[in-house]
């Protein structure tokens, strides 16, 4: 507590902000007098249940078993991690922190705390695990409130009108919106490693660089939430939407490797490592399930369109970027699958924890892979579809038989809950699923995935 009151001091910070994300990747939290934050960094800092007991429009989830740690706005406590203390901006510190009950048993559904539990599992096998998040978004020239005034519809891309990808022919505000991101993540501390131009209008994508799995889904999260400050700052405003419009969607593509004291258990200088193929076993089977968290929203399946990017079948394939897992492999340190199924308003802190669960379970039980497929994945009619819906990855995920034991039960059985009653709420708010991308979608996520 000393040390902490000294770094206060030395950075001049009068207030702190605690940080964290609900269930469907929204950044949350609290403002701290700095006072209050010392007086309960041990403790944590008391949330109503409803954190992870309310749908984007803050509607309570009803339905579906409440869990332990639920109750009548029952308290549920943020315990911050010190080892992600920064300064946030001059005279403001934050610091990221997982939900925990007032009893001290973690909350089951607390997606940071879940990915820390799966990580210790990978420990425990003998790895440390490595990643790193590709973020794709849109930005737009108009300010938020000019595009609330518009319903979030016919919005100018920042940058101009013509699509592409790597374009360097871009304006000087577009120039100006990244180079001020960029400035902002050094300053908290973020490593990355390239921002670029994507192939839609106003699409950009900003690369994490690999870390410990923990840290890097802690980046993800911060990164996403300066682009979103930084753009308020400008005038703009970003979607993390995975289709906002007619144009192509927006992904976010997750990198993993595990490691030993040896180096990268992925590499073998013949192909993918039997640790790897092992684990792309484990991934496989599972990856029906773990679309319902990779695509959790209605119009992240509006994304899966061949030919557009994103996988459109279950499979996988060396160095195959039309396939749903691309092995990397033949390099020592850069050998790595890349999961390319979640969409950008996935929850990386969740998607990270399925696919790393679902992995380590494929290592410890020696499981095969189907066979890795060569030529393109997409329009093949001998292909196994991605579920093509909210509902149908609920079922899948409802059906599958290792990410209970990966994720816990509990977890598992409450996101299904979650993600039926979001198909409920757009059938029963004026979602139309037979129409293009509706203004209840764009209501809903916008701003919030």
């Amino acid at each position: 507590m000393d040390e902490l009151d000294r770094w206060l001091d030395e950075h001049g910070i009068t207030s702190v902000e605690i940080q964290a994300t609900d269930l469907d990747g929204t950044f949350i939290g609290k403002t701290l007098s700095r006072g209050k934050f010392l007086g309960g960094v041990e403790q944590g800092f008391a949330f109503a249940d409803v954190v992870f007991g309310n749908d984007l429009s803050s509607t309570p989830i009803l339905g579906i078993p409440f869990p332990s740690w639920r109750g009548e706005l029952a308290d549920i406590f943020l315990r911050p991690d010190l080892g992600t203390l920064v300064v946030w901006k001059p005279g403001k510190a934050a610091v990221i922190g997982d939900f925990w009950t007032q009893d001290g048993t973690p909350v089951s559904v607390c997606p940071r705390n879940l990915l820390r539990r799966v990580d210790a599992d990978a420990k425990q096998l003998g790895f440390t695990v490595d990643t790193a998040i590709e973020i794709e978004a849109t930005v737009f020239e108009e300010s938020v409130r000019e595009a609330r005034a518009k319903g979030y519809e016919n919005l100018t891309p920042l940058g101009g009108t013509s699509g592409g990808a790597y374009v360097l022919a871009k304006d000087a505000d577009w120039r100006a919106y990244l180079e001020r991101v960029e400035e902002r993540l050094r300053a908290i501390g973020i490593d990355w490693e390239a921002w670029n131009d994507e192939a839609a209008a106003g699409q950009i994508e900003v690369n994490v660089a690999m870390g410990g799995a923990v840290e890097v889904a802690d980046r993800w999260a911060r990164c996403r939430q300066v682009m979103r400050e930084v753009a308020h700052e400008l005038g703009r405003t970003v979607t993390f939407m995975a289709k906002w419009s007619d144009a192509w969607g927006q992904a976010s593509h997750l990198n993993l490797s595990l490691a030993t004291p040896d180096g990268n258990a992925f590499y073998s200088p013949d192909g993918p490592s039997d640790v790897m193929s092992r684990f792309i076993g484990g991934v496989m089977p599972a990856m029906a399930g773990t679309t319902s968290i990779a695509l959790p929203f209605i119009t992240s399946y509006r994304r899966l369109i061949p030919a557009e990017g994103p996988p459109t079948t279950i499979s996988w394939g060396v160095g195959n970027k039309t396939t749903a897992v691309r092995a990397v492999v033949d390099h020592p340190k850069q050998s790595r699958i890349e999961y390319r199924v979640p969409g950008s308003d996935a929850n990386m802190y969740l998607v990270t924890a399925a696919v790393l669960g679902a992995g380590l379970f494929g290592v410890r039980n020696e499981l095969e892979p189907p066979t890795a497929l060569t030529g393109m994945a997409w329009f093949r009619p001998d292909g196994e579809p991605i579920p093509a819906s909210i509902t149908q990855a609920a079922s899948a995920l409802e059906a599958d038989k290792i990410l209970p034991e990966a994720l816990g039960a509990e977890f598992v059985g409450y996101w299904i809950g979650t993600r039926l009653s979001e198909w409920l709420s757009f059938h029963t708010g004026g979602g139309d699923p037979d129409a293009g991308i509706t203004p209840w979608e764009r209501n809903r996520y916008f701003e919030l995935a």
